[in-house]
């Protein structure tokens, strides 16, 4: 990036979906590699195993524009759904799934998830959970992407807040809205981003875990925003994967949003404040917790705010970049997951539905995943 020109802001996203059984919507066992590969063909690369057999990642390309974002998206859910449908199976965009158990399930056997489940052990195995990350390009100055990495950490739990879809586990409601990170907590090198001065700071703390044997490189950083070890982009990964696509096109353009407006307060010699990870970690509780119902905290007025006035507080200040990037509807949506409610808030909803009706928890769980499954395909042409 020559120096003074504003980043190119691109967008790419990646999402997680468990791939489940049409008839008994319990998640599947012995996905075949088949289908892995008819995805692959048909996506031209852009999906892929993830650690468990029974989950698939799919990955847009470098878009410019979140149009473009849009369009890759359509198509990769609808293309992994099609595939899926001719094995007997579904992708849910769903954190967690409702009632199977990770005990059932075995991951997939490549050289990298071996030594993930050999190094690791019981957390591992446990990630019966998928998320969406967003990575936006920001060019080769990578003391930019440090210095907007430990600002935009303030921003990340309000982005978990609209993303959730993981209250279930087990079959059992857990009583968080995202319970996706308790599970993920419990692996190593997760949580909050560490602050750093500067990326030669950041690569000497890399290079001592590398030099140790501890890790093969920073791709086994998987705190909830990194620098990216493969691309010259800021990746957002605290999110849980959105069941609706226009809720998870809402949060991109929401991260990059935020990315852009704390760049234009660099510009004008300004920053955002850099609260300490504890404030922060307190605030990333109450969204997995609570999502979007009880608040956050707004540090500088020292008290919890509901999240309906954080959010429009949010799309005011982003606003600018929001016209200049182009996304004035995604960003306005934000408004319509507050007032609908998430992932997590429907899935309650359908199962309370259901027994309300007589069903049992079984019949009533089944319920929730036919929801998700058609949820997962529930978006408009762009």
């Amino acid at each position: 990036m020559v120096a003074g020109e504003a980043p190119p802001f691109s967008i790419g996203i990646e999402e997680e979906y468990l791939l489940v059984d049409k008839e008994s919507r319990a998640v599947a066992q012995d996905v075949p590699e088949a289908l892995f590969q008819d995805c692959d063909k048909r996506l031209e690369g852009r999906a892929a195993h993830e650690f468990l057999n029974a989950q698939i990642e799919v990955n847009t390309a470098v878009c410019d524009d979140l149009a473009q974002a849009r369009r890759e998206l359509t198509e990769l859910r609808r293309t992994v759904a099609e595939v899926a449908g001719e094995y007997g199976l579904a992708p849910i965009a769903a954190s967690t799934h409702p009632f199977s158990h990770w005990e059932a399930q075995h991951h997939t056997d490549g050289e990298r998830y071996n030594t993930i489940a050999k190094d690791i052990q019981a957390p591992v195995r446990r990630l019966m959970i998928c998320g969406m990350h967003v990575h936006v390009g920001l060019g080769d100055d990578d003391e930019m992407r440090l210095d907007l990495m430990n600002q935009a950490t303030y921003f990340l739990p309000h982005l978990l807040a609209l993303s959730t879809s993981s209250p279930f586990w087990k079959g059992q409601d857990t009583g968080l809205h995202s319970y996706r990170l308790s599970v993920f907590d419990e692996m190593p090198r997760t949580g909050l981003p560490q602050r750093f001065e500067s990326y030669r700071e950041y690569e000497r703390h890399v290079a001592a875990l590398v030099g140790a044997g501890l890790v093969e490189d920073a791709t086994k950083l998987w705190w909830d925003l990194r620098p990216s070890a493969r691309f010259p982009t800021l990746e957002m990964r605290i999110t849980d994967v959105c069941t609706l696509v226009e809720d998870a096109l809402s949060i991109a353009a929401l991260f990059t949003c935020v990315l852009s407006m704390l760049y234009r307060l660099k510009l004008g010699n300004q920053r955002w404040r850099v609260y300490s990870p504890m404030l922060i970690s307190e605030n990333r509780w109450r969204a997995q917790r609570y999502g979007l119902d009880e608040g956050l905290v707004d540090f500088g007025k020292g008290r919890i705010v509901p999240c309906d006035r954080l959010l429009d507080e949010i799309i005011d200040l982003v606003r600018p970049d929001a016209e200049a990037l182009g996304v004035v509807p995604e960003i306005e949506n934000l408004r319509s997951i507050q007032a609908r409610g998430t992932s997590a808030h429907r899935q309650r909803a359908i199962f309370a539905d259901a027994s309300g009706r007589g069903a049992d928890a079984a019949a009533a769980f089944a319920a929730v995943v036919d929801g998700l499954i058609s949820e997962t395909l529930d978006f408009r042409e762009g």
